[in-house]
């Protein structure tokens, strides 16, 4: 009984020490190929993976078999709408929305050389492309009617989305320039994504674009990886990577400072996702990533 009511005891003490892939759990999503998962970080080891969810664009109920081509190039994974969707794009040409429990297609779209997209208020999806026949650009969809598209902007190379649901500001990164655009007649059948702003990036080539809080952003490019201050609309060199090469996503919190990246080391693609506190690599063989998602709790 005495020893019992040690270890009750201690255990808050020793699980402070403990770094955090030994106690807690962390899942993130990664893609590639034409495959979804989600994985738990803390369990995983090297190539000993821990998969608690994956999706295949052939399981998927309400999926054209059309679709199935278009995903098997999947860039990037977003768990979305309280963490009960999954928004998936391909450059091979797709983008689609998954219902996490059901594994339904909930939209679907052809949009060639997706790279990244964001879910907004009303059931809104941003999609940015690199090619189109329209040109690189940005553009916009509804979920309740799926192949049309409602607005359209020139963007040069888009490569990365992010919402801030605190200001309702969506922000796009491009080859050579961050924008940002408000959201207007939002209710209307023909809403509208009005630039607002746009900032020249330090370097050429943008690859993704992550929210680090509601005031800073983190982006990601062939010269390095760079903080994105909004208030005072600055960038900085994103201390924690520097002298890591081809960064190409970066998910990081500033109170822990957990740090998960990828880096290319195949053309533009990995098997491996890093973690740093502490230092760790997860291994995905045969599954060709490009981005990595924590997905919220």
């Amino acid at each position: 009984m005495r020893m019992m009511l040690l270890k009750l005891l201690l255990l808050p003490v020793f699980a402070n020490c403990f770094p955090g892939d030994v106690m807690g759990k962390e899942l993130l999503a990664a893609c590639g190929d034409d495959k979804v998962l989600i994985i738990d970080s803390y369990a995983s080891q090297g190539a000993d993976t821990r998969i608690v969810w994956e999706w295949k664009a052939s399981d998927s109920a309400g999926l054209p078999e059309v679709y199935q081509g278009y995903m098997r190039s999947n860039d990037d994974c977003k768990p979305v709408d309280g963490n009960s969707k999954i928004l998936v794009t391909s450059s091979s040409g797709g983008v689609v929305l998954i219902d996490r429990e059901t594994k339904e297609s909930l939209f679907h779209a052809q949009v060639p050389n997706a790279h990244s997209a964001e879910y907004l208020p009303g059931g809104r999806i941003a999609v940015a492309l690199s090619t189109a026949e329209k040109g690189n650009c940005i553009e916009l969809y509804d979920i309740g009617r799926p192949g049309k598209v409602l607005f359209r902007d020139i963007l040069y190379s888009g490569h990365g989305l992010v919402w801030i649901g605190e200001t309702e500001t969506l922000f796009a990164l491009g080859g050579s320039e961050l924008r940002a655009y408000s959201l207007e007649d939002w209710d209307s059948p023909n809403p509208e994504l009005q630039l607002k702003k746009s900032w020249a990036i330090p370097g050429e080539g943008g690859h993704d674009l992550a929210a680090v809080s509601e005031k800073r952003l983190v982006l990601t490019t062939v010269d390095g990886v760079w903080n994105f201050d909004i208030e005072t609309e600055s960038f900085s060199a994103f201390e924690p990577l520097a002298g890591v090469e081809n960064v190409k996503s970066v998910n990081y919190d500033e109170k822990s400072g957990r740090l998960i990246y990828t880096k290319a080391e195949e053309s533009w693609w990995t098997e491996n996702i890093y973690l740093r506190n502490p230092d760790k690599v997860i291994s995905l063989p045969g599954l060709k990533l490009y981005k990595v998602r924590i997905v919220p709790e």
